[in-house]
């Protein structure tokens, strides 16, 4: 029990380490070749603070615990949302891209109803089960390469001007590769031993899905967007996060159900609610006060409403 606490210290250690390392790297590289930094945001970053979800939902899958891998991708992104980004905006308040408004915040709204819509086959088709099939997985994978020809074709926008430290390209990509193996180590310490100690205590694997790992495997996205907001790099902190949510959906989601079809909880929709209703909060902030910026006063909402939603999860059980 106390080697486990130890453990989920030194993994949260590791993350902070290797988020700053991320970052560093990520936002160098991105001046050293002339694209912007949402860019990298959207898919370094984003890839590499996904993927310990990806390791936990694949595992999760192969040990027929789709619970854990479903409802891991869906308190990720709720997570992300309402905890990371509030958290980023109370640290310092971010201005957000028009194209990030009207593009890829749209673009992770879509997500969250496609799992909605794929995971309710008793509901829509009128069939004894619910499950995310092979094909969904396949859909979802299609509209991930879509996505990501999107982004790649809005790199053409060059880097910001803002001052950033620069290295060389080596040096940069070492930063990066450095930053992504301690994100994926850390983060794996900590869900396995946080897991561990949940499950000492006798609690669902939904539970532990949308609580545990989701918070364990979104504390990279956590870790980066922090850093990322105290050093004003407002692209990488909303890349990030919105970049992640497109990434836990399309990519994870569907790679883990292509590999083995996942069945589908229906209790899982209040939460899938939730997870659109951040979204959609998001999009809408967009419009309230300050345009195209998340101030601190609509961070401290978020962060209210995520503990609002902590609370629902305990005596829901």
């Amino acid at each position: 029990m106390i080697l486990a606490i130890f453990l989920i210290i030194v993994g949260l250690a590791v993350l902070v380490v290797g988020a700053e390392a991320m970052v560093r790297g990520a936002s160098s590289f991105a001046k050293k070749i002339g694209v912007s930094e949402l860019v990298i945001g959207l898919t370094i970053v984003a890839f590499g603070t996904s993927a310990p979800e990806l390791v936990v939902n694949i595992i999760s899958a192969f040990k027929g615990a789709s619970d854990i891998a479903i409802g891991n991708i869906i308190g990720s992104n709720i997570f992300n949302i309402l905890l990371i980004l509030g958290i980023s905006a109370v640290i310092y308040p971010l201005s957000v891209k028009g194209n990030t408004v009207w593009k890829e915040i749209p673009f992770a709204i879509l997500a969250v109803i496609l799992v909605f819509v794929m995971g309710n086959d008793a509901i829509i088709d009128g069939l004894p089960f619910n499950a995310i099939t092979r094909i969904d997985g396949f859909l979802l994978i299609s509209v991930f390469i879509i996505f990501m020809f999107y982004i790649f074709s809005s790199a053409k926008n060059g880097a910001e001007s803002e001052e950033v430290k620069i290295y060389n390209l080596p040096v940069s990509l070492f930063y990066i590769l450095a930053g992504l193996g301690l994100l994926a180590v850390g983060g794996k310490v900590l869900v396995d031993n946080a897991v561990l100690l949940a499950r000492l205590a006798g609690l669902s694997e939904s539970f532990i899905g949308l609580t545990i790992v989701a918070a364990g495997t979104s504390l990279p996205e956590l870790a980066t967007s922090a850093v990322a907001a105290y050093h004003h790099k407002d692209d990488i902190a909303i890349g990030n996060i919105v970049g992640s949510n497109i990434f836990n959906v399309f990519w994870i989601l569907g790679l883990t159900s292509v590999i083995l079809p996942l069945p589908f909880n229906a209790a899982v929709n209040a939460d899938i609610l939730v997870c659109l209703a951040a979204t959609l909060l998001l999009f809408l902030f967009m419009f309230v006060g300050a345009k195209k910026k998340l101030d601190r006063w609509q961070g401290i909402v978020f962060i209210l409403l995520f503990l609002v939603y902590m609370v629902f999860l305990v005596k829901r059980g």
